[in-house]
């Protein structure tokens, strides 16, 4: 993306105007707001979602229109077998951290997930549909087609529909209003955000998991791994939590960088880049962090980042260089393929120019990335930013950084 472009995608003065002329239509029809809810039948973030649909109609007096939708196509989610198995468990991560009872823990058979579609493919009621769905998480996690009920709904016509009406996202469990896309529980906050201004007072159906920098000094010997991207939005906005934990806990902070998903010959498409950004930028807002002015650094200025990247960390200044240089590519629109873009993020990570030359000349960041691709993958994830303490399971996503302060102080406790 071209700097000006990801400015007016992100730009928080065109979505306030957007908002405000969304809620003149509102006022002018006499309407209660709208909601569309996009449910994908067998995604274990869909099912904890779905039980949030009456409490938007009761609380917040909105009308929910739910659809059932098919799973993202392989551009979107290019590597579903590892998808599939990540969710299930940190669905189950976010349902405990929440105080919710987990969601299903296994994926359905072909019998039951037909029979479940099915069941809800007519049902446009938001009750109704939360508490089929409900019965459904029951039926995937006993395996017991009973629990299922019946219906002989066209679920192939039913899936078409929710397939056009979620035209411009690729996700299921993803909440629209007025234009503006909420994925699943961890973005219901932003939601009932907005919904609250229209109708205030109103009892939230979840709040937001924050790192929360409680955790005490972790043994001897800990070790906070973070697989990383020079072209991560949400890499960039994660950096300053991670360090925090890093810093009150004392545990090391190891870095292992990785090459984009796009320079590892996997594709972004349009949708999921666009979503990113919005999203990154609501993101950024609440952790008070700039963003929007960006230089997408694909391709050489990620290479040339990389090698200052590893000589950095070994000169243990690895973060502060990271730091620097997604704040330069995100927020400040710094040309990182330009030799004075990167002095002047070098610089401010306390590399001389003359170091940073030097590390442009070693190649060998190439297999230090790729090793640190290897191990994420045999840790079960291929996306950043990822996480792990020591030898525990790890977690993808900035949002998961409170399941790493968990860990902490899991050990702590030890």
């Amino acid at each position: 993306m071209k700097t000006l472009v990801p400015q007016i995608v992100t730009s928080s003065t065109l979505r306030s105007a957007r908002r405000g002329l969304a809620a003149v239509r509102r006022r002018l029809n006499l309407s209660r707001p709208v909601v569309r809810y996009f449910h994908e039948v067998d995604d274990p973030y869909s099912a904890l979602a779905a039980r949030a649909l009456p409490h938007l109609e009761a609380v917040w007096g909105a009308r929910v229109i739910p659809y059932i939708v098919p799973p993202p196509d392989t551009a979107a989610a290019p590597d579903a077998q590892r998808l599939a198995g990540w969710s299930l468990r940190d669905a189950r991560t976010l349902a405990e951290g929440l105080g919710m009872e987990a969601s299903f823990t296994s994926a359905p058979s072909a019998e039951l997930l037909s029979r479940a579609q099915a069941a809800l493919a007519g049902i446009r009621d938001a009750t109704v549909f939360s508490a089929i769905s409900s019965a459904i998480e029951r039926g995937f996690r006993t395996g017991k087609a009973s629990a299922i009920p019946l219906s002989d709904s066209d679920a192939r016509a039913a899936l078409a529909r929710g397939a056009g009406a979620r035209r411009g996202h690729y996700l299921g469990g993803m909440f629209q209003f007025e234009g503006e896309w909420y994925w699943g529980l961890d973005r219901l906050p932003y939601l009932e955000d907005r919904l609250a201004r229209i109708r205030p007072g109103g009892v939230r159906f979840t709040e937001r998991r924050e790192v929360r920098l409680e955790a005490r000094k972790a043994p001897a010997g800990t070790v906070i791994e973070a697989f990383v991207s020079l072209r991560s939005p949400y890499t960039y906005i994660a950096i300053p939590r991670l360090r925090a934990l890093a810093d009150v806990t004392g545990a090391e902070l190891r870095l292992r960088p990785v090459l984009p998903m796009v320079m590892r010959g996997l594709p972004v498409p349009l949708a999921k880049r666009l979503y990113i950004m919005r999203d990154t930028k609501r993101e950024a807002e609440r952790l008070g962090l700039p963003f929007g002015k960006v230089s997408d650094p694909v391709g050489a200025p990620v290479e040339r980042g990389l090698a200052v990247l590893f000589a950095a960390m070994d000169q243990g200044k690895g973060a502060d260089f990271l730091y620097s240089f997604l704040r330069g590519v995100f927020a400040e629109g710094i040309d990182a393929g330009s030799d004075q873009g990167l002095e002047k993020l070098s610089a401010r990570a306390g590399i001389p120019a003359a170091a940073m030359h030097t590390a442009l000349a070693d190649e060998s960041w190439r297999e230090k990335a790729e090793g640190n691709r290897a191990a994420m993958l045999e840790a079960g994830l291929w996306g950043v930013p990822s996480f792990r303490v020591n030898n525990l399971p790890a977690h993808w996503g900035q949002d998961r950084l409170w399941a790493i302060e968990e860990d902490l102080r899991a050990l702590q406790r030890t």
